[in-house]
């Protein structure tokens, strides 16, 4: 029995992520990137189990940073989550993989991967208040088994309200938190190497405003 049950994932295969520009580790021309992986016929779902071991195909995964008044949100990965690679890592994103539910038309576009930003959000964390959210730049990884097969769009949520509460277990000690505490060594070195990344591309959409 497959330990994701069967789940289906948006993938794009690595030659179309190549074809629209690759880079290695953080770029901030992700709505380019996104555009391209949206095209018709280039986005599919496929076997989750399949496309974790597969490194010519990328998974398509939101990573959603939340920051209040210039604090970023942080959190602890707990053991109950669905990547055992990254349990008790510290982490800023959340998000997940895009799925056949979040697809309403008959072909995969742009709103399939919008639908699933919502869904993932909302199934994650619960906000009191309002916000607005927009893409900040795109993650790639290509140095760990995990990043060899996951391609990040960094989605800045602005919040209007500091209250947040978490909906899963695997999403523990939720805080908020400046920039200069999470580069300070005690939480830098903990942080998951994607928080790593998005942490610097907040940090660059910050000062070019």
């Amino acid at each position: 029995m497959s330990r994701y049950h069967g789940e289906q994932v948006l993938v794009i295969p690595r030659s179309a992520f190549e074809e629209a520009g690759y880079f290695q580790g953080t770029s901030p021309e992700a709505s380019h990137l996104l555009d391209a992986c949206m095209k018709p016929g280039v986005a599919r779902f496929m076997d989750r189990e399949a496309a974790e071991q597969d490194s010519s195909f990328k998974q398509i995964i939101p990573y959603g940073i939340f920051v209040r008044d210039g604090k970023i949100l942080h959190y602890t990965r707990g053991g109950s989550g669905g990547e055992a690679r990254l349990h008790d890592k510290g982490s800023l994103g959340i998000g997940g993989h895009i799925n056949p539910i979040d697809n309403q038309e008959d072909t995969i576009t742009l709103a399939t991967y919008m639908a699933g930003v919502d869904r993932e959000v909302r199934e994650e964390i619960s906000i009191k208040g309002s916000y607005t959210q927009h893409v900040i730049g795109a993650i790639n990884d290509d140095t760990n088994d995990v990043g060899a097969v996951h391609l990040g769009i960094v989605h800045l949520f602005e919040l209007e309200s500091g209250d947040v509460t978490s909906n899963e277990s695997a999403l523990a000690n939720l805080s908020f938190k400046s920039p200069e505490e999470l580069e300070s060594s005690e939480l830098f070195d903990r942080l998951e190497t994607w928080a790593q990344l998005a942490l610097r591309l907040f940090r660059n959409s910050s000062s070019a405003k």
